[in-house]
């Protein structure tokens, strides 16, 4: 783990211009324009990026498709591939706490998370993918005697990836990695208010190895580059994380262009539901607190719907209320902080948005709801939990994306399934219960991509993550998030 006088050496570190990464250098934009890099924890710049454009995406695209064709590292054996991955996976580690504390710097998640979530996750995927690529075979169909039918897997091209500003280097893995270790090149476009991480991770990939034009990133606007690489002519697919408005334009602008794959994860508003028999309800209040109110709910499955069964409904919440005052707002380069920083002074304000409509709308507002440690120039806000949450309110419906939790009563199993399931999203849900069947019953009942029993995140890299109705559709981690970035193909061979 990170100490904290490596922490504070560390936060002094002079940053300065950092350019985009194509072919192998770092290079200025088309047009030289930049982007002053805020942080959340204190409001003030701390670093500049370059402000790419669709001509800078078409670079990064070019040196991609060319270094496709030249076949150095598409048309190399696995074992190749493995071998560097696996070196920059060892780059990571060794860098670990020089890319933990940039990436607190750019969006403000508390170190103790952002350390375990961002560089040793990041490691931990790229080893995983790269040893399973030289592991991953083709088929011979089941053919009559006069025929060959063999079924190859080969690398689609150019892969778009575009990933959200709350955890830019885990989930940026979660697509680079296995699109790398299948063959592919990509060009990475992170978020513009937290681009740093990635673009350390190009610099690093490059010492490890990789060869020049396999992994490019530009940085910018997403108005700008994101629909750049979205309509792009020669990218064969986008893997995004981000909004749903986002997604949807990404799905019109393939359709727009040469019918590119694309790949979603979008938003949630995951249940998190609490029965009577609960086996350790004080437990199940730590973990549902942690679930909503950690990197200042900034996660993509935060448990932002708490449904309690009636009959244990306030012993619950006073055992919530005392998880959630116990968790400690502040900076989050501090190792003594539970919660760090908003990601930015425009999420902060959408989040408070959110509360002032909730009360309007007749919630109760148990604690928090506001702006804190505004004296820091930061974007800091104290956990927030409504009850008396109703269908129909926008807290109930809405993803937030901040550190606000929506709680509903329930009486019975069959009104707890229909309250999950009564919004469009369907990312990630939890059941707490003692009942093997009752968990059984709920896994198959709730539409999510995931269910947590007895828990709140916490699923490694070996289980796939995505979701159902408008959470998206394809799946990051576990072996199945290489079917994304192969293509199969059928040899019919007369003997």
């Amino acid at each position: 783990m990170i100490s904290q006088n490596a922490i504070d050496a560390l936060r002094k570190t002079e940053i300065g211009a950092r350019g985009l990464f194509i072919d192998g250098v770092q290079t200025d934009g088309t047009e030289g324009a930049t982007l002053p890099v805020i942080s959340p924890i204190d409001g003030r710049p701390f670093a500049s990026i370059a402000d790419g454009n669709a001509a800078d995406i078409d670079r990064a695209v070019k040196s991609g498709r060319e270094a496709f064709d030249k076949g150095s590292w598409s048309r190399s054996a696995p074992a190749f591939r493995k071998k560097v991955l696996v070196r920059l996976a060892e780059l990571i580690e060794k860098h670990a706490d020089e890319l933990a504390v940039l990436g607190v710097r750019d969006n403000g998640t508390e170190i103790g998370m952002a350390y375990k979530a961002e560089p040793l996750s990041a490691a931990g995927t790229i080893r995983y993918y790269a040893e399973a690529i030289d592991k991953t075979y083709g088929e011979i169909a089941p053919t009559a005697d006069n025929v060959l039918g063999l079924i190859h897997k080969e690398p689609l091209g150019v892969i778009g990836v575009i990933v959200p500003w709350n955890f830019p280097l885990m989930i940026g893995a979660w697509k680079i990695a296995p699109a790398l270790a299948a063959g592919n090149c990509v060009v990475a476009k992170p978020p513009e208010i937290a681009s740093l991480t990635l673009l350390r991770l190009a610099e690093l990939a490059s010492e490890a190895g990789l060869p020049a034009g396999v992994l490019n990133v530009v940085t910018g606007r997403g108005a700008v580059t994101g629909e750049a690489l979205g309509l792009h002519m020669d990218v064969d697919a986008i893997a995004f994380t981000g909004s749903g408005p986002v997604g949807r334009r990404l799905l019109e602008y393939s359709a727009r262009s040469n019918l590119k794959r694309v790949f979603l994860e979008l938003g949630g508003k995951s249940p998190n539901i609490v029965f009577a028999d609960a086996p350790d309800l004080k437990q199940a209040a730590v973990v549902s607190a942690n679930g909503i109110f950690r990197n200042s709910g900034q996660v993509c499955v935060a448990g932002s719907r708490l449904l309690v069964q009636s009959s244990v409904y306030d012993r619950f919440m006073a055992e919530l209320l005392s998880a959630t005052t116990r968790l400690k707002v502040g900076d989050p380069l501090d190792l003594s902080s539970d919660i760090g920083a908003v990601s930015s002074a425009e999420q902060l304000d959408k989040n408070l948005g959110f509360v002032a409509r909730a009360v309007v709308e007749g919630a109760r507002l148990v604690t928090g709801g506001e702006r804190i440690l505004a004296e820091t120039g930061g974007s800091y806000m104290a956990p927030t939990i409504f009850e008396n949450v109703t269908q129909g309110m926008q807290l109930a419906g809405e993803e937030v994306f901040g550190p606000v939790l929506g709680v509903m009563r329930f009486e019975t199993e069959e009104e707890a399934v229909r309250l999950a399931n009564s919004t469009v999203y369907g990312l990630a849900s939890a059941v707490w219960t003692a009942n093997l069947s009752t968990a059984h019953r709920m896994v198959r009942a709730i539409n999510a991509g995931v269910v947590h029993v007895n828990t709140y995140g916490g699923a490694d890299i070996t289980v796939p993550l995505g979701g159902v109705k408008q959470s998206g559709f394809g799946r990051d981690k576990s072996l199945h998030a290489l079917d994304k970035y192969l293509d199969l193909k059928t040899a019919w061979i007369a003997l």
